[in-house]
């Protein structure tokens, strides 16, 4: 197998990265916005991937919500989930990670921009959110930002500093995984027929 044949695997691979981060859902009282662990692998699917490959890889996993199949927060799906008041987030998360991905992948890698990059996606998926929370509740501006952000920021800047921290090595292993592959993929096609 090729380097470019992997990446689609690896789209696949976090889309279903994904779906587990959103089994991990706690309910955060008062909210209808849970906390959840999704976001933090879609956060390392950017990084990792880039912007094109992490874009599929939100694109399968919001596909497959929509579809029905469980693997949105709390183990639910279906179309509906999109015009409830998570909605906006789930949306969000394809902006958003485009720009983490385009951020990332521009110039020198370093951890701060890495986190960098994560804050400005996070703020797209964020301000999609908090848009689409407010009409679905039909709520003011403080209560949107007191259910649907506040509450989730701290847990935001602990998922941030775990992949931040994180891509550089898990790049690294990344890239040997992926030239491994392709150097026996390049000697098995030299190798002569029997």
């Amino acid at each position: 197998m090729r380097k470019n044949l992997i990446l689609p695997v690896l789209a696949c691979f976090f889309a279903a990265l994904t779906t587990v981060g959103a089994y991990i859902a706690l309910p955060f009282p008062g909210s209808p916005v849970p906390i959840v662990l999704q976001n933090l692998f879609i956060m390392l699917s950017a990084l990792l991937l880039g912007p094109t490959w992490s874009l599929v890889s939100v694109l399968i996993y919001l596909a497959l919500g929509a579809l029905g199949l469980p693997v949105f927060a709390g183990g639910t799906g279906g179309f509906a989930r999109f015009m409830g008041p998570t909605g906006g987030y789930l949306v969000g998360y394809i902006p958003g990670v485009l720009a983490m991905g385009a951020i990332s992948r521009a110039g020198a890698r370093r951890p701060w921009k890495d986190a960098a990059a994560i804050v400005v996606g996070m703020s797209i998926v964020y301000a999609c959110g908090l848009l689409w929370l407010k009409n679905a509740i039909n709520a003011d501006w403080p209560k949107a930002l007191a259910v649907g952000l506040l509450p989730f920021v701290p847990g935001d800047i602990l998922k941030t500093a775990v992949a931040a921290i994180s891509a550089p090595r898990l790049r690294r292993i990344l890239d040997r995984s992926l030239d491994a592959i392709s150097a026996n993929a390049e000697n098995a096609d030299e190798r002569p027929e029997v």
